[in-house]
């Protein structure tokens, strides 16, 4: 029999979101279902249907992914936070999960007391580029010409608010130059934009840009990691190019909601890792410009805190209209 107090207690867990609630003996022992905020295609759906692979089999079930589209990732986010921590509704999101928690003015969920932090999937750093003609070839020409013209280069990002956005304001803050933000709705409207002289550079996760800098459309600057990117190793990262102490990167991760049961979590954690370190997984994750990183729990709950608080100070210093 319940008594009041159990209850109540039990009311607060699940309000909080805090509390590990009780794992199911022969989990799994259903399909599990990872939900993502975006297109089928995109990035983060692209990484988890590679992880999947082998995840199921590891796990021993089905693992179905659904995107569900909508307001920055936001709109899927808030459905997981408010699922059954069981093991059964997972998350995969990229680290515009905490661009979000700096640019939004609210959100319908806590960003990290809402959701139990798994493992980081991969991280991979933004490429910086410009069209072949351009008589930037470096980070150095790129601030000498930002200091010297008369009206500020312009760069194109795949919207406000977003990783690139605010990638490059931190990137012009450190290296005190000015320049032009021109959102576009989407990385591919952009890069043709930069193909057609109509920018002077952007900065975006390298499986975009890399097949214009293949094909020597677009000249590759700079990578924004604390050292090179398998990618393009010949490429010098910003820190190296002139701007030191610069680093950004972007990151894909696996999310429950909050309180999930110890032994589940433990579980997904270690299943995670390891089949980030199979070599089919890696390789085929590579080819996408995505490094395996596998993480902690904890580790992976810190860089989330550590993100929002790096981009929540990029956005107050940079005046942006919170969305």
């Amino acid at each position: 029999m319940l008594t009041r107090r159990t209850m109540m207690a039990g009311a607060l867990a699940a309000t909080l979101g805090a509390a590990p609630g009780r794992a199911e003996p022969d989990w799994p022992s259903r399909p599990i279902t990872i939900l993502h905020g975006f297109p089928a295609g995109g990035p983060t759906d692209l990484v988890v249907r590679i992880v999947i692979d082998s995840l199921s089999r590891r796990l021993g079930q089905p693992i179905v992914v659904e995107g569900r589209s909508g307001a920055s990732g936001t709109t899927a986010a808030a459905q997981v936070a408010r699922a059954v921590p069981d093991g059964y509704t997972l998350f995969a999101v990229p680290s515009g999960h905490t661009f979000a928690a700096a640019t939004f003015k609210a959100l319908p969920y806590r960003t990290i007391a809402d959701f139990t932090a798994i493992s980081m999937f991969t991280e991979y750093s933004y490429l910086m580029a410009t069209y072949a003609e351009h008589s930037i070839r470096s980070v150095a020409d790129l601030v000498a010409l930002a200091r010297q013209r008369a009206t500020p280069l312009l760069y194109g990002t795949p919207g406000n608010g977003s990783g690139p956005h605010l990638a490059v304001e931190l990137f012009a803050k450190e290296a005190k130059i000015t320049v032009q933000h021109v959102p576009y709705r989407g990385s591919a409207q952009a890069a043709t934009d930069l193909i057609g002289k109509r920018l002077d550079f952007m900065m975006d996760p390298p499986a975009v840009l890399i097949p214009f800098v293949r094909d020597g459309r677009l000249r590759a600057i700079a990578v924004t990691g604390a050292s090179r990117f398998f990618s393009v190793p010949d490429v010098p990262t910003i820190a190296e190019a002139g701007v030191p102490g610069y680093i950004v990167t972007g990151w894909q991760g696996l999310l429950a909601p909050a309180g999930l049961p110890v032994p589940i979590l433990s579980r997904l954690n270690a299943e995670v890792v390891a089949t980030l370190k199979e070599p089919s997984v890696i390789e085929r994750l590579r080819t996408i410009a995505n490094d395996p990183h596998p993480t902690t729990p904890e580790e992976f709950k810190a860089r989330m805190e550590a993100d929002i608080a790096k981009w929540t100070a990029v956005v107050d210093d940079m005046n942006f209209e919170r969305i």
